[in-house]
């Protein structure tokens, strides 16, 4: 993407940590792509990471390498949906007409809707059967303007915090680069690599709560 034909992918840890801590709460895990092909990995320099590390030797990348194409999966089985970062998202998720349906159906039907990074762009131009978007009124975290300002703001095709900011999002900020995940009802974002951890212990924290009630 950009002028300089930046190659895109998905963040490994956003997709490695949260795989952790799913697979420690003996959840399944099944992955769904735009296409069914595989992604690419972006930051493999991160690999001595235990949980990256995990993910890349272990079943997680052996799945991911056959992700299901998400127009074939019957997604209200699910109970939980998770978009890791990247910034592949900024280029296919915008407004693919299939991954906002699937959204919607899943935040309004009461299952767990999680992102993070650039992950929370799958929730631009989601609109819910009232009409209104999704996340308008919602408390939001995403990769921010001063982060995407040192990372990769001359190739992104736009700024996320201001998208999301633009269609009623409350969004939440810390400092750069360090952790930040909220919960609001049963929609769960978080802002950068650091955050994709607690993006899944909230979101896990739903599920379990879920089984009680």
């Amino acid at each position: 993407m950009g002028p300089n034909n930046r190659r895109t992918g998905t963040f490994l840890p956003e997709v490695a940590h949260p795989y952790g801590e799913f697979s420690r709460a003996n959840y399944q895990i099944d992955f769904a792509s735009l296409t069914g092909d595989t992604p690419y990995l972006d930051a493999l320099n991160l690999a001595s990471d235990p949980d990256n590390l995990a993910f890349l030797t272990g079943k997680g990348w052996t799945d991911m390498q056959k992700a299901t194409k998400l127009s074939t999966v019957d997604v209200s089985a699910y109970d939980a949906i998770f978009v890791p970062g990247g910034l592949a998202p900024m280029v296919d998720m915008p407004e693919n007409a299939l991954l906002k349906k699937t959204i919607a159906q899943t935040y309004e039907r009461n299952a767990v809707v999680g992102a993070v990074c650039h992950g929370p762009v799958s929730l631009l131009n989601v609109k819910l059967s009232n009409g209104k978007y999704l996340i308008n009124g919602k408390n939001i975290a995403s990769f921010t303007t001063l982060e995407e300002d040192n990372y990769a703001r001359a190739d992104v095709p736009f700024d996320l915090q201001t998208a999301l900011v633009k269609q009623g999002a409350k969004f939440h900020v810390t400092a750069p680069w360090s952790a930040n995940s909220i919960a609001d009802g049963n929609l769960v974002t978080g802002q950068n690599p650091a955050s994709a951890k607690g993006v899944a212990e909230k979101m896990i924290a739903i599920l379990e709560s879920s089984k009680t009630n």
